[in-house]
């Protein structure tokens, strides 16, 4: 998930704010809104929110670049990207918080940028017949205390809403699995995963610094990160084996959802959204 740090976000009005309001579990968790960054300043507090949950929480070692200010996630990539944010609305009481983030690089973002992230881990040549109406979703985070699933919940159906609006209709990432038990549950879940939900071959993607995961003792079971559950909900695939990623210590599973293969029950939730 490293990449070096470059300076201050490019905001342009390619997709304008959206909002989708819903209470959140618990009596006492405020109103979450879903919205699209439409300042810097929407785009400073998601790269703060990274900062605290992968450099703060995780231990990554997020490289500080040139223009990129203290306890910021800053990457090349940020600038041609946009960036979903799910916040609490404020009350009386207490601000406004922000507690998810997803970002969005679309096909022309990724020329701007000079490719797509995925590509700093992966071979992903076999996509390259479905990069005109591809998007790359990276970045995802979701603040300690609202990891319950009402926030990637509502990440989600942004992403698929935006699906429809846009036509888009293929979607890749890197969904990552923490390494703090050396990648025992990573090779679990890629064990697991390549028996159910493994692409087409001529869509399989090779890593460039691969897991070892022939060498890795499975868990019993896996445990599947939030980001994954959701992936697969929606119909997702898996492209192939893991990549290591030592500098946010993790392991990234390349992810893949097609449109035209989406699940109906979520494609009719999507498209009445």
């Amino acid at each position: 998930m490293s990449v070096a740090a470059t300076a201050s976000s490019r905001i342009t009005p390619r997709e304008p704010p959206r909002r989708h309001t819903e209470p959140a579990p618990g009596d006492r968790t405020p109103t979450l809104e879903a919205v699209w960054a439409s300042d810097e300043a929407d785009v400073q507090a998601a790269q703060r929110l990274r900062w605290q949950v992968f450099a703060e929480e995780m231990g990554a070692a997020i490289a500080s670049g040139s223009g990129a200010a203290p306890g910021l996630d800053v990457d090349a990539f940020d600038a041609h990207c946009e960036h979903l944010l799910v916040r609490t609305v404020a009350t009386d009481d207490e601000p406004a918080r922000l507690v998810g983030t997803y970002r969005l690089l679309m096909p022309d973002g990724a020329r701007r940028a000079g490719g797509w992230y995925t590509a700093t881990e992966f071979d992903i040549g076999p996509l390259a017949p479905l990069s005109g109406s591809m998007v790359e979703l990276g970045r995802s985070c979701v603040a300690a205390g609202f990891r319950s699933g009402g926030v990637i919940l509502m990440l989600w159906a942004s992403l698929g809403q935006f699906m429809h609006r846009r036509r888009v209709a293929t979607v890749m990432g890197c969904s990552s699995i923490p390494m703090h038990d050396g990648g025992v549950n990573a090779a679990a879940v890629w064990r697991t995963l390549s028996r159910t939900h493994l692409a087409p071959e001529h869509l399989r993607v090779r890593p460039r610094l691969p897991l070892p995961v022939d060498r890795l003792q499975a868990a019993p079971s896996a445990e599947l990160p939030p980001l994954i559950k959701g992936y697969l909900r929606c119909g997702g695939k898996v492209l192939g084996p893991p990549a290591w990623d030592p500098a946010f210590r993790c392991a990234d599973l390349p992810m893949l959802l097609r449109w035209d293969e989406l699940s109906p029950s979520y494609r009719r939730h999507f498209v009445a959204g």
